[in-house]
């Protein structure tokens, strides 16, 4: 079984991105992503309805990661830190060796690639660092942006599902990508 240990957050830096440990202090800017229809019409989960919304999965996340069951960095730009986005392996299965990537970026920094380049701080860390054997990823096929992502940072598309997801009461399509450890 894998052995994770993240009780050391580590912080990534690229050229233009500091990935840090999520804050309370960041609260009200992903309450702000959070909220952004725009932003979650490819998420599962409901819009956040208040700033107590943002805290919970702030508690949430960290209390993932205290228990070595996830890890998520705030996106910041290294100039200022000042919270844009997530990513992480918001699941890890220790036993089949390998993590599930999920981001999202707040609407006003789209189209700018740093998405991308998280997703090239991060992948890598997850294959050495962490010693994943893969990294999977979920997305749906009208999410051109993440499909486009993925396939930048060496992901090849696995699957597409058809109406595997229930959501708002309609069924949805996803596109299943993994990326294998080069060993």
């Amino acid at each position: 079984m894998l052995a994770v240990d993240l009780h050391t957050f580590p912080i990534l830096t690229t050229d233009r991105l500091v990935l840090r440990e999520l804050r309370h202090s960041d609260a009200e800017r992903v309450f702000a992503m959070r909220s952004d229809p725009q932003v979650m019409q490819h998420v599962n989960r409901p819009l956040a309805k208040g700033i107590e919304d943002a805290s919970a999965l702030i508690d949430l996340i960290n209390s993932m990661v205290a228990a070595n069951d996830a890890v998520q960095w705030a996106i910041t730009l290294k100039n200022k830190d000042v919270f844009i986005g997530l990513i992480g392996f918001w699941r890890i299965v220790k036993e089949h060796h390998y993590g599930e990537l999920g981001y999202m970026l707040a609407r006003e920094h789209w189209g700018k690639g740093y998405i991308s380049e998280a997703i090239g701080a991060v992948v890598p860390f997850g294959l050495r660092t962490l010693d994943f054997h893969r990294v999977e990823a979920i997305t749906r096929p009208a999410n051109l942006a993440s499909i486009r992502a993925l396939e930048k940072n060496g992901f090849v598309r696995e699957a597409h599902l058809k109406q595997n997801i229930f959501w708002n009461g309609e069924f949805h399509d996803s596109l299943h990508f993994g990326r294998l450890a080069q060993k």
